[in-house]
């Protein structure tokens, strides 16, 4: 139990490692390690329907994060800390998260997985033939082509504002 419990955000885009990442850092922490993936592919992938659409993914995302962030508040409350693997592709986003848990009192960090994307094309392409302890779906090209088009870095003034961490692994 952690005498100050914190709620570590996580972001990066398709292949920085943020579950690796989160994974080892919840270790260290002796942290709960809440991934969209894990539940996403848990409670949906049954479902998914064979055509990519997503309008369905979203929703669902957002239904996974909402709880996930009440899971992440009552374990505070317990002084358990947690790490949040929920992608954080776009700023709004991180900033939707992150206001959820500072109007509940609690204390966050952001930490940024900055890869570059040829690097973690790479990566993604281990993964999909690997499928090791973090494959949860294949990646295609078009799939990770499609994220970059919506991922946003966060800026200074965020980093600054969530404590932030930039890692460069």
């Amino acid at each position: 139990m952690a005498a100050n419990p914190m709620i570590h955000l996580i972001c990066g885009s398709t292949g920085a490692g943020k579950t690796t990442y989160a994974l080892a850092l919840a270790s260290r922490l002796s942290a709960l390690h809440l991934s969209i993936d894990d539940w996403m592919t848990g409670l949906f992938k049954a479902d998914t329907p064979t055509r990519a659409d997503w309008q369905w993914i979203d929703e669902r995302v957002r239904r996974c994060e909402g709880r996930m962030v009440t899971t992440a508040l009552q374990l505070s409350q317990l002084g358990v800390s947690s790490i949040l693997d929920l992608g954080l592709q776009r700023a709004e986003q991180r900033q939707r998260v992150a206001s959820q848990l500072a109007a509940a009192g609690r204390t966050v960090q952001l930490h940024f997985l900055d890869i570059d994307a040829e690097e973690r094309w790479r990566r993604v392409q281990g993964r999909n033939s690997e499928r090791g302890e973090t494959f949860r779906l294949e990646v295609t090209r078009a799939m990770f082509d499609f994220i970059e088009t919506i991922w946003e870095p966060p800026g200074a003034e965020e980093m600054a504002c969530l404590s932030g961490v930039r890692v460069a692994t």
